[in-house]
């Protein structure tokens, strides 16, 4: 490796530790070239460590060694119907090219295994859209290999894990877990698991097996320090420096004191986009014109320093999609100190013997739908006269075999969440509508009709688990229909979901190799984006599992090897 510069001195600044600022890393620090990534947080990571960790690569080897066959014009195809006009983006293109190309370099020469998930995109009976194999993930990791930086992977959200236990998002093991006091071999699955989990808090104090998007930042932060770059954390980066036009680096705040670092080949935001910048959302979120109103999953370090150093040079903020985050369904739990935390609803709303339904107590979507089309399907009451927010209902029945929420299922005791006033709860389907504030007659109307018809496996309303996405968010193990199950065993319960994102498609204008553009189109030399700081290629739309972590380790890597051939 060549000798590496003073502290003060980089090839590349990036500035975010997510899966695209750790890819831009890696690529360029294969070549030789002197990384220094800069994170805010005391954590790296960012929003891809408690992400489920998928990518949507189309036409990857991976996807091929699992058998799943895919072509181009079928993306395309596909693509189209999703976005319209913003399928002429040539980002597009880019992306279609480098994104293979992206995954082969991570596997063969990071040494990064990646495996071809069962997902179908997310509207699998448009054209083009394929039945699996375009969402990547990197497989899980045992942590000893990241030495003290484990330690620094950002922790998943709470609520997820099982007593601080991560548990992996792929269908097999969660079912597992669901299945654990029903059989056998899922008990002794579930029993090594925490035997494993708890030689691990007492040797290391926290769990060293990372899953899901902690197994990829980390797989990632490991090849990007094997290969020689820098990482410090608690270090923010305050404000860009212009050197004739260039810009050649950054102040960054560390320990204490303003230091500037300068880039010999360009600087790389990364940050994370605007998820926690009240004031930009309160311009670009139509349903949240306060501070409150929306709750973000994202780490609340992402207020937006991408894009404000990006403006403050030149740069274009694209603020004109229709829907400018990737909305998610969250609910609050209240916390001892009168706070709350966000939870988000994943895999809750599609398990039989759960609806949704608004404030008046009538479905309006269907909950085995995505949950950014269900988000948005709820944010679209609002024209209504509602107010934008939903109530998941269950039976007990439901609630004990797959929980709610944060609420675990059987074993675990749920009146704490009663009592928190998290968890509403009804002898009758009346008393629960009292609870919530729903109309007793409209409530029971509801799923009067929905019972009579999820009995037999059928939901003429909303046609819940008519295609192979909503069957993989249900029960394998339930018959006839995977996510229906009528709601008849007392009592009944209901958790309050409102708005909020998994972080922001609006962003930092860029063209096809990932350069900053001005209003006028022209590149700011010096100066590139990736991940959520980089407005989205698919224009405020998501087709499938992945899109945000796709495209932001593939423009990473474009930008990396752009970075490398630059002088």
């Amino acid at each position: 490796m060549p000798e590496r510069a003073p502290a003060g001195e980089c090839d590349v600044l990036v500035i975010g530790s997510g899966a695209g600022g750790l890819t831009t890393a890696v690529t360029a620090a294969r070549t030789g070239l002197d990384v220094l990534v800069v994170e805010k947080a005391g954590y790296f990571g960012g929003t891809t460590a408690i992400s489920g960790g998928w990518l949507w690569i189309p036409n990857s080897r991976v996807a091929q060694r699992a058998g799943f066959e895919d072509s181009r014009d079928e993306v395309l195809t596909y693509l189209h119907g999703e976005l319209g006009q913003h399928t002429d983006d040539a980002r597009i293109a880019a992306f279609l090219d480098n994104g293979p190309v992206m995954v082969d370099f991570l596997e063969q020469q990071a040494g990064i295994p990646f495996i071809a998930g069962p997902f179908p995109d997310y509207h699998p009976g448009a054209p083009g859209a394929a039945a699996a194999g375009r969402a990547l993930a990197a497989l899980p990791m045992r942590g000893m290999a990241l030495g003290e930086l484990a330690a620094r992977l950002r922790p998943p959200i709470r609520e997820q894990t099982l007593l601080g236990m991560r548990i992996g998002g792929g269908a097999v093991e969660l079912m597992h877990f669901f299945n654990a006091t029903r059989s056998i071999r899922s008990a002794r699955y579930v029993l090594a698991r925490m035997a494993s989990y708890l030689l691990d808090v007492m040797r290391y104090g926290h769990d060293m097996r990372f899953v899901n998007g902690g197994a990829l930042a980390a797989r990632l932060a490991h090849a990007m320090t094997q290969a020689g770059a820098r990482l410090w954390l608690d270090a923010p980066a305050k404000e860009l420096i212009l050197d004739r036009g260039r810009v050649a680096g950054a102040v960054v705040q560390r320990e204490g004191k303003n230091v500037r670092v300068l880039a010999r080949r360009g600087v790389v935001l990364a940050s994370g986009g605007f998820p926690h910048d009240i004031a930009r959302r309160q311009r670009m979120y139509p349903h949240a014109p306060t501070a409150s109103g929306h709750f973000s999953v994202a780490p609340a370090e992402n207020t937006g320093d991408g894009a404000r150093m990006a403006e403050s040079v030149g740069a274009k903020v694209v603020d004109s999609y229709d829907n400018a985050a990737a909305w998610y369904p969250v609910s609050l739990i209240p916390q001892r100190d009168g706070t709350s935390r966000v939870f988000p609803h994943s895999i809750d709303r599609a398990k039989p013997g759960i609806i949704a339904v608004t404030p008046d107590g009538k479905r309006f979507v269907n909950e085995s739908d995505s949950y950014y089309d269900f988000t948005l399907a709820m944010l679209n009451t609002r024209k209504h006269g509602l107010p934008g927010t939903a109530f998941l209902v269950c039976d007990h029945r439901a609630i004990r075999r797959y929980g709610i929420g944060t609420v675990k299922p059987f074993p675990f005791p749920i009146e704490s969440f009663i009592r928190s006033g998290y968890l509403l709860r009804g002898n009758t389907v009346g008393e629960l509508a009292d609870a919530t504030g729903m109309p007793r007659a409209a409530l029971e109307q509801t799923i009067a009709r929905f019972n009579a018809n999820a009995a037999q496996g059928n939901d003429p309303d909303l046609q819940r688990g008519s295609n192979a996405y909503h069957r993989i968010q249900g029960d394998p193990g339930h018959a006839p229909n995977p996510t229906l199950a009528p709601l008849d065993r007392e009592p009944y319960y209901a958790v309050k979901v409102l708005p909020g994102d998994l972080g922001t498609f609006a962003g930092i204008c860029t063209d096809a190799a990932g350069c900053v553009l001005r209003e006028d189109g022209s590149a700011i030399p010096g100066l590139f984006a990736t991940g959520n700081d980089m407005a989205s290629i698919f224009g405020g739309y998501y087709p499938g599992a992945g899109i945000t972590l796709g495209p932001a380790m593939t423009f990473g890597y474009i930008i990396g090897k752009k970075l490398c051939e630059s002088s």
